[in-house]
């Protein structure tokens, strides 16, 4: 690095993105007081100090029709920035997660002899190893967040640091009964969360499923208090005795005895609330007969992956077995029972491997060694 004052930017494509790389510019901007950091991001990372020079709210959408609306801006967010590093305008490029658009910065960087330091890996081990190629030949390191990340990577000759996951750095959990108190909940009631997911796609395929175990259980006297994780949007209908509460998922995560959940983070921020679960995912027949062919790990959700054995029971086969999903949920509300006794062991195991606070402040620390470089 010729300059003094270190030149980066830190891009990210969708809110969560925007979050991570928020914590990411303030840990460099501790690091690096007279750096200037530009982005690409939203208003996370405007408040962290970045200057949002392109905004991410153009580039984020979900369903086929909208993505496609999405290319121009795409395409001239890339030549924005192919200009840029020709122009050698930055000593460090970090890309965080936003894997199909990143990998063109990544390796526009590259060819500019830029170093590129990617934070949140693609999830390449799931889906596609073969990839991986293409980001060995763009990518300098890897900052990434599941602690079984740097051997996969390693093995096909990619630096990767683990440095820990964000979702740790949110910071301790309320305890229980103080949750509950917040949620104006009763003591000695018997709660259930229910996580049917964020995307409206999401909701409408899983509500209808969730919304029955919850009923058949409820008929049984199973539990209380019943509380759906809702979205801003989302659509909950016939919900009856089930509250649904659009405020902090992890209040009501906190808050439950058990909770069942789709997958994704959500199986992550449950173990970190030491919330037992049952995970369960609905897509349509043929997205899964696919998935079959394409998916080379054993579990989808990621509290498995974690801890590498199976922790909490995954529902993901068609057809979906409802009757064994209800035993589940059923035998995880009652704290002895010995299924959740020994999902807690391993809970307690997930959050060991996820690693201490600081994840960010290791991601600023790579960035400086990449600097001196």
């Amino acid at each position: 690095m010729s300059r003094a004052a270190p030149q980066l930017l830190v891009s990210a494509g969708e809110p969560s993105g925007d979050l991570h790389g928020a914590r990411v510019v303030e840990a460099l901007r501790a690091r690096f007081p007279e750096a200037t950091i530009d982005a690409v991001g939203g208003p996370q990372m405007a408040a962290a100090g970045a200057r949002v020079r392109f905004p991410m709210e153009r580039l984020s959408a979900f369903g086929a029709f909208e993505i496609l609306e999405t290319i121009p801006a795409h395409l001239s967010l890339y030549r924005a920035l192919r200009r840029d590093f020709a122009a050698h305008r930055y000593d460090l490029v970090i890309p965080v997660d936003y894997p199909g658009f990143h990998l063109r910065v990544a390796q526009a960087a590259h060819a500019a002899g830029i170093r590129v330091l990617y934070y949140i890996a693609p999830q390449l081990w799931a889906w596609y190893p073969a990839r991986a190629r293409r980001f060995r030949e763009a990518v300098d390191r890897f900052a990434v967040i599941l602690p079984f990340e740097p051997d996969f990577f390693g093995r096909l000759g990619i630096r990767a640091d683990f440095v820990g996951h964000p979702l740790v750095d949110r910071g301790p959990w309320l305890p229980r009964g103080e949750a509950r108190a917040r949620l104006g909940i009763p003591k000695g009631a018997r709660v259930l969360g229910i996580f049917p997911g964020s995307r409206k796609g999401e909701v409408r395929r899983h509500w209808p499923l969730f919304r029955s175990i919850a009923f058949r259980l409820l008929t049984e006297g199973r539990w209380d208090w019943a509380i759906v994780a809702g979205t801003p949007v989302g659509a909950y209908p016939d919900a009856g005795p089930i509250q649904v509460l659009r405020q902090d998922p992890q209040l009501i995560m906190a808050a439950a005895d058990a909770a069942l959940v789709k997958s994704g983070t959500t199986t992550l921020e449950a173990a970190l609330a030491d919330t037992p679960m049952a995970v369960a995912y609905m897509t349509h027949r043929w997205t899964y007969e696919i998935a079959r062919l394409v998916v080379s790990v054993p579990w989808i959700s990621l509290v498995n992956l974690v801890a590498e054995r199976e922790v909490v029971p995954e529902f993901i086969r068609r057809p979906l077995r409802r009757d064994d999903l209800c035993d589940t949920v059923r035998a995880l509300l009652d704290p002895g029972n010995p299924r959740t006794v020994e999902q807690r062991a391993g809970l307690a195991e997930v959050r060991r491997r996820l690693g201490p606070p600081g994840a960010a402040e290791r991601v600023a620390a790579i960035a400086a060694e990449l600097l001196q470089q």
